[in-house]
């Protein structure tokens, strides 16, 4: 330990002692959850004291300490354990066990971001990574139906899953609605989702947009031979009305696979998705991260990370979510947050922005493990018939600015097609309607795996042609 840390360190009271430990032997011995903070104090205190209250009051403490502690109570202290303080960096071990035995990301999120992030000790505080140990692992749900499932259902393969959401987001009837769907379906594309408003307006009924987009899918996979799929935002009111809209999909008659449940994860909250994702393992989990900037803008100096949101999803069950366009598209986002996020859910082991996540929960020396990760990299399905051995991937689902101009920019810098895209006006601005606007996405995506400029492509393909006129250059 350095001079200068073992100053700090004796600058504790006894309370924050309590919550410090810069000699933790090895905090990856599967008893903690580890997170790294960006942390400027905003009060008196220095660095190492108010963190020492950041881990009090995200674990056991409060502001003084108390007559009611027990030296068990006392096991359950968060540690502070590491300090970089050019960066103004903070590693705090989190024993696990704090957490609800039954798997609760809200649970869990309420400690580690819940009040700390209103401390008057506090002036920047951002979670950019954590670390969940395998013993962890194995108390959480995880994705269930994932985007190898789908991949199966569609029979496509080796190239993004190319889908839309329904544009303008409001105003549609239920008939117009579904005639965007199938318009969209019949040019070619794949997936399409209800835009995170989408509800029940008296516009555009719920029970009717499903049937009317029963119908048109029906339509489409009769004129297409493929087969098709939908998200429906069942984000609702209350559980009772949530599961109504769940139930009225399930019995509309659309075939297993060919639907998928979204929620508006952090504004219908965490209980909601892990809801959906115990009561329907077998569809989709469709996680919308709609006011995650709150949290996630790299001005904003408290809340948490792209990735920290992504790594709770994928723990929580949802199939895919959100991970922003890295730059590419519209939304605020870069290569080092959002294809970092991407990377980080959607394999076995992964680079994070601080920790080397695995998501194996048997012993990462095993061979088996050794060779899920191998097959994970060659892009190969795993966990098919061993799920014990490891929690499966969650999909990247991108969108916010896309178009088919745009998306082999945005595979070269993702780096795989393992994701599912949903242009909007990518496709329903294009000059020639959104039947044309989905030939041209798919005409780009031919021309990727062609390894053929699009420019070159486009000689011969008149909606590619007319994409590359409308919309901007990259």
């Amino acid at each position: 330990m350095s001079s200068i840390h073992e100053d700090l360190v004796r600058s504790l009271d006894s309370k924050q002692a309590a919550y410090v430990n810069l000699e933790l032997p090895d905090p990856t011995n599967g008893e903690y959850l580890l997170g790294v903070f960006h942390f400027i104090p905003g009060g008196d205190l220095n660095i190492l004291q108010a963190a020492a209250e950041i881990a009090a009051e995200s674990s056991t403490g409060t502001n003084f300490k108390v007559n009611t502690e027990t030296k068990f109570s006392q096991t359950m202290n968060a540690l502070v354990y590491q300090l970089d303080l050019e960066r103004n960096l903070v590693w705090i071990a989190y024993p696990w066990r704090l957490f609800d035995r039954g798997g609760n990301v809200q649970n869990i999120l309420t400690y580690i971001v819940g009040n700390i992030l209103g401390m008057k000790e506090v002036a920047a505080l951002k979670l950019l990574d954590v670390w969940f140990p395998p013993s962890m692992l194995e108390q959480y749900d995880g994705p269930g139906f994932t985007v190898d499932d789908m991949r199966k259902y569609l029979d496509v393969y080796n190239r993004p899953i190319l889908g839309t959401i329904v544009k303008p987001k409001m105003g549609l009837t239920s008939a117009e609605y579904a005639e965007v769907c199938y318009d969209f379906w019949v040019g070619g594309g794949d997936f399409v989702k209800n835009d995170e408003p989408q509800a029940n307006q008296d516009f555009c009924p719920y029970d009717k947009m499903v049937l009317h987009v029963k119908e048109a899918m029906d339509k489409a996979v009769k004129e297409t031979g493929k087969k098709k799929v939908h998200s429906f935002n069942v984000s609702a009111a209350d559980f009772d009305t949530m599961i109504e809209r769940c139930e009225m999909i399930v019995n509309a008659g659309f075939e297993p696979g060919s639907y998928a449940f979204l929620i508006d994860g952090i504004t219908a909250g965490w209980m909601a998705v892990q809801t959906i994702r115990r009561r329907y393992p077998d569809v989709f989990l469709h996680f919308h991260r709609a006011a995650h900037g709150a949290f996630t803008r790299p001005e904003n100096p408290i809340g948490f990370s792209v990735l920290v949101l992504s790594k709770f999803a994928r723990l929580a069950g949802s199939s895919g979510i959100h991970t922003g366009t890295a730059g590419v598209g519209k939304m605020k986002g870069t290569p080092e947050e959002d294809v970092v996020a991407a990377h980080g859910i959607q394999y076995l082991s992964s680079t994070g922005h601080f920790f080397e996540q695995s998501w194996a929960k048997i012993m990462d020396t095993d061979k088996d493990a050794i060779e899920l990760v191998h097959e994970d990299s060659a892009h190969h399905v795993i966990l098919e018939d061993d799920s014990w051995r490891g929690m499966k991937k969650c999909c990247p689902i991108v969108s916010g600015g896309l178009n088919p101009v745009r998306l082999k920019p945005f595979i070269d810098v993702m780096g795989n097609v393992d994701f599912i895209t949903t242009m909007g006006s990518g496709v329903h601005a294009h000059p020639g309607g959104t039947q044309a606007g989905a030939k041209a996405l798919v005409q780009a995506c031919d021309a990727y795996l062609k390894n053929i400029d699009i420019a070159e492509y486009a000689k011969d393909h008149e909606e590619l042609a007319q994409a590359i006129e409308y919309f901007p250059k990259v």
